[in-house]
C-alpha cells in the first residue's frame, strides 16, 4: 500500500459530517449544552479527532468562511501600491464567489433556535474587524489618511459580514452571496482614499 493512502474518511467528508452533527445538536439541546465530546460522539469519532478538522465548537460554523477570508486576506495584502477601491471590492466579491450553504448559515438562520445569537455576532464582529484591519492598511499603504483607512475599511469589510447575514436570513443559496456583496459594494461605490 502506498504511504500517499490513508484510511478513514476522506478530510472534508469528516469536517462536513461533524458540522452537521454540531448543527444537529445545536437544534436539539442548544450551543451552550452541546460540547465537543457530544459532537464526536454522535459521529463516531474521538475529541482528538475533532480537533484534527476544528480549532473550537464555534470553528464548525466558521471554518469554510475563515479560508475564504483567509485567501482574501493574503490576497489584499499582494495588491499592488497604490490600490484602489476596485482592487479591494475584486477581492471581495471573488472572497465569496461560488460559497454554498453550510453549516454558518444554518447557524445564522436558526440562531434563536441554537441558542447561538450573541455567539454568531461575537464572531461575525471578530471576522469584519480582522478583514476591516487589512484593508485599513492596504488603504494606508496606498496613501490614505488614517482616518480614511479605518472608517473605508470598515465600510468595505461591513459589506461582506452584512451580506452574510442578509444572505442567511434570506436563505441560503436562494440569493448568490456575491450579489449581495456586489450590491453592498455599491452602497460603498462613494469611498475613496
Amino acid at each position: 500500500m502506498s504511504a500517499d493512502i490513508r484510511a478513514g474518511r476522506p478530510r472534508v467528508s469528516s469536517r462536513e459530517t461533524l458540522a452537521e452533527a454540531a448543527c444537529e445538536l445545536f437544534l436539539e439541546q442548544g450551543y451552550e449544552a452541546t460540547s465537543v465530546a457530544d459532537i464526536a460522539q454522535r459521529v463516531g469519532v474521538s475529541r482528538s479527532s475533532f480537533f484534527n478538522y476544528f480549532d473550537s465548537k464555534s470553528h464548525v460554523l466558521w471554518a469554510a468562511f475563515d479560508e475564504r477570508l483567509d485567501d482574501a486576506i493574503t490576497r489584499l495584502r499582494a495588491l499592488p501600491t497604490p490600490a484602489t477601491v476596485d482592487d479591494v471590492s475584486t477581492v471581495l466579491r471573488a472572497a465569496v464567489a461560488g460559497f454554498t450553504p453550510d453549516a454558518l448559515a444554518l447557524a445564522m438562520r436558526n440562531a434563536a433556535a441554537m441558542g447561538l445569537e450573541e455567539e454568531l455576532r461575537y464572531e461575525s464582529a471578530v471576522r469584519h474587524a480582522r478583514l476591516a484591519g487589512v484593508v485599513a492598511q492596504v488603504i494606508r499603504a496606498s496613501g490614505g489618511e488614517s482616518l480614511i483607512a479605518e472608517v473605508s475599511a470598515a465600510a468595505l469589510a461591513a459589506t461582506v459580514t452584512a451580506a452574510l447575514w442578509q444572505w442567511a436570513a434570506e436563505g441560503a443559496g436562494v440569493t448568490d452571496l456575491e450579489s449581495l456583496v456586489t450590491r453592498a459594494l455599491s452602497a460603498a461605490a462613494a469611498l475613496t482614499w
